[in-house]
């Protein structure tokens, strides 16, 4: 990272932007960078409203919004270093997804293959219950069309009680 940009932030802002190095960023699993990319994102989203807030705020006192940016540079290296920072999780996070995305998938298709040549013995070898089949849709029967029509006479009746409480008041 540009040192202009890490020479802006203060003690614990660098020691989290500095967790997105190459070196420090290989040693993370995929829980750990979804984690470090949360740290970064909020940190980055903290640095970007202030920045806007306080260029916001200058606008009126400096006449327009090119002079008030002039006053605004230190926050506005502070979001960028963060900006940077998280669009280098990102990338290493999407390349940790897309790696155990293609072990889970060569494993299931391991399993299957396994299924396939012998099928006595490995029904129950991804660990999941089979789900059952779904009941086919019965026909209603008298009874139940009788219980909800009176379900749908009760809450009728329901709200036109509340209704006539309310116009007796």
């Amino acid at each position: 990272m540009d040192k202009r940009l890490l020479s802006v932030l203060n003690d614990s802002e660098r020691l989290l932007v500095l967790q997105t190095e190459k070196a420090e960023l290989a040693k993370l699993d995929e829980d750990g960078l979804a984690e470090l990319h949360d740290r970064i994102r909020r940190a980055r989203n903290k640095t970007v409203g202030q920045y806007r807030r306080g260029g916001a705020s200058k606008v009126g006192a400096k006449g327009g919004r090119g002079k008030a940016s002039q006053q605004n540079q230190r926050a506005r290296d502070k979001a960028e270093a963060f900006e940077v920072a998280l669009a280098a999780v990102s990338a290493a996070l999407a390349t940790a997804a897309r790696r155990s995305a293609a072990e889970l998938k060569a494993e299931r298709l391991e399993a299957a293959r396994a299924a396939k040549a012998n099928p006595v013995a490995a029904p129950a070898s991804s660990g999941r219950a089979r789900k059952a089949a779904p009941a086919a849709p019965t026909k209603r029967t008298r009874s139940d069309a009788s219980a909800v029509s009176k379900k749908n006479a009760s809450t009728l009746a329901a709200g036109a009680r509340r209704q006539a409480k309310r116009d007796s008041r």
